[in-house]
């Protein structure tokens, strides 16, 4: 979900494409964010500067970034366990959770697919999370082809039950949450030179490019979703996430991909 720093009525923002409605709270000009931090910000994370300088793609030594932007080229422990023995040889795919797989919100949705408890400043909301057409049987597919990961600029206390209820098949090997994320210009940042894993075997899929502004040549992008229940966009990637899953080196199929869309 992407909600900037205070609980707002609807937010529009051109690089999130997102509207949001909360209850109870006060209408916020979309071209000026508030300051404040609120409700939702403790929850969910807008990824929606479009100031950050990326470092150099392609490049496996850890970076550690600090609040003033500087960046930082020091050991790092790998953010993922040593891969699993069946999982030995195959691409390491991050995938987002928030308008990637699911779209949640605090508003009540009639046709919710789950409903989650959430306790915030000693109070507990109801989070609605609507499940993005063909996750399942996406998500199925993935578990068997590659190494999954959940990583998610959320906090665990929101995505860990939704991934609970979304995974039925144990497609995630690991999760990681905004703990896991570094901060750059504004931006929660998933940095997958931390990963422990080789770049030219790593993909990330998300519907928002900030996520992966460090290493764009290794995304495929998806568009946002919230509620169109005709989307097919998880069903399509399908055949080829099957292709993909049998080459030794990413970068140059996603260059071809880009190429011809």
């Amino acid at each position: 979900v992407c909600v900037p720093e205070a609980v707002v009525t609807s937010v529009s923002d051109p690089l999130c494409n997102v509207s949001l409605s909360v209850p109870g709270a006060n209408e916020v000009s979309p071209s000026k964010k508030p300051r404040s931090r609120g409700l939702l910000h403790s929850l969910f994370c807008c990824l929606c500067h479009k100031e950050t300088e990326p470092p150099p793609a392609k490049n496996n030594a850890p970076l550690l970034v600090e609040e003033n932007g500087t960046l930082s080229k020091v050991p790092a422990k790998p953010l993922l366990p040593q891969m699993q023995s069946n999982d030995a040889g195959k691409i390491c795919v991050v995938i987002d959770l928030d308008e990637t797989l699911v779209h949640s919100s605090f508003k009540p949705v009639n046709n919710a697919d789950f409903i989650i408890p959430v306790e915030i400043d000693g109070t507990v909301h109801q989070v609605y999370v609507l499940k993005r057409p063909h996750v399942d049987e996406f998500l199925k597919r993935m578990g068997e082809l590659f190494e999954c990961v959940l990583f998610t600029a959320s906090l665990a206390k929101y995505a860990d039950p939704v991934s609970d209820l979304l995974d039925k098949w144990g497609a995630f090997r690991s999760r990681l949450f905004r703990e896991s994320c570094v901060f750059h210009k504004g931006n929660y940042v998933k940095d997958l030179s931390r990963l422990g894993r080789d770049l030219n075997k790593v993909i990330i899929i998300d519907n928002s490019p900030a996520s992966y502004i460090f290493h764009p040549d290794n995304a495929v992008p998806v568009a946002s979703w919230f509620d169109d229940m005709s989307d097919t966009e998880l069903l399509d990637l399908i055949p080829f996430f099957e292709r993909l899953s049998k080459v030794d080196d990413i970068y140059d199929i996603l260059q071809q991909q880009r190429t011809s869309s």
